[in-house]
């Protein structure tokens, strides 16, 4: 399908349709992180009206609609994208995300799930079935994309030099102090350890206090340790952000801890978020464990 030429300011809607199994939900979610707004399985009959609703609204749309979508079916799926590709104030893009059938199979397989039209039958027959059923749709799509030999980083590659949004939102870094006692943050994607510092704790004027207090910071500052173990955390950051950037992460997650989580991961998690706040807009600093301790 050719796509007509759109004014500058239409509003982008990206489609998305495809196998079970392909990597759908994935491609949706990619959008999402790229500042889409997204929705998944939605009602063919409501279509129409979201898509079109608040069309001056620049901010891009994308809507998964497949076999489990409520009244699914190829004609008046068409039909409805066929009113949306004429519109002239939206920019409409169908994607197709495709596998091979026997990868699909295998992945079904593996995660022990139901295909949507499988039901009692072999996981082969709900592909066979639903590769008859939306083939006419890959026959339209402007954009068909095969994940058959495609890592996830891959797809949202792809996906990222298709759709990226010239403004889309940079990359959201959040800095999290912790304790070790409590357990590590099972969502970190960084982790580096304090525990290498003097710990204010032994100071019993200092204990009391926290990472955030001026007099714990002073301590700490007099670790001879302090300088290079500072420099070597912000030569590992500054050497992997552009490398989460390009892979197409929306957030990154990096955790400091100590024994306690009150004082000197506190501490470095403070200095770490500042220094990133002098190059990156969307940094968040939490401190895990630090009422837990304060309370404890």
């Amino acid at each position: 399908m050719t796509l007509m030429p759109k004014p500058l300011n239409t509003k982008s809607v990206v489609l998305i349709t495809g196998m079970s199994g392909s990597g759908r939900s994935f491609a949706l979610k990619t959008l999402e992180d790229m500042g889409y707004e997204t929705i998944d399985n939605l009602p063919l009959s409501l279509l129409g009206s979201v898509a079109l609703a608040n069309r001056n609204v620049q901010r891009p749309l994308g809507v998964s609609v497949d076999v489990r979508t409520r009244d699914f079916s190829t004609g008046p799926f068409l039909q409805e994208l066929e009113k949306l590709t004429n519109d002239s104030q939206i920019s409409t893009q169908l994607v197709f995300i495709d596998c091979d059938d026997d990868v699909i199979a295998r992945r079904y397989n593996e995660s022990r799930r139901l295909h949507p039209l499988a039901h009692e039958r072999p996981v082969k027959d709900g592909i066979r079935l639903e590769r008859n059923l939306i083939e006419p749709l890959r026959d339209v799509a402007h954009i068909v994309i095969d994940t058959s030999l495609l890592s996830t980083a891959d797809l949202r590659g792809q996906l990222r030099g298709h759709f990226l949004p010239k403004k889309a939102p940079g990359l959201s870094i959040f800095v999290m102090s912790f304790s070790y006692r409590h357990g590590l943050p099972r969502e970190a994607d960084m982790v580096f350890d304090a525990r290498l510092l003097k710990n204010p704790f032994y100071d019993e004027d200092l204990r009391p206090l926290s990472g955030e207090d001026s007099e714990v910071a002073d301590f700490i500052k007099k670790d001879k340790v302090l300088p290079a173990y500072l420099k070597s955390i912000q030569s590992l950051v500054s050497t992997s952000l552009p490398c989460f950037e390009e892979e197409g992460r929306g957030y990154l997650t990096i955790a400091v801890g100590c024994t306690g989580g009150q004082h000197r991961s506190v501490y470095i998690a403070k200095t770490l978020s500042e220094w990133l706040q002098s190059t990156k807009n969307n940094v968040k600093l939490k401190h895990r464990d630090l009422k837990k301790r304060k309370t404890s």
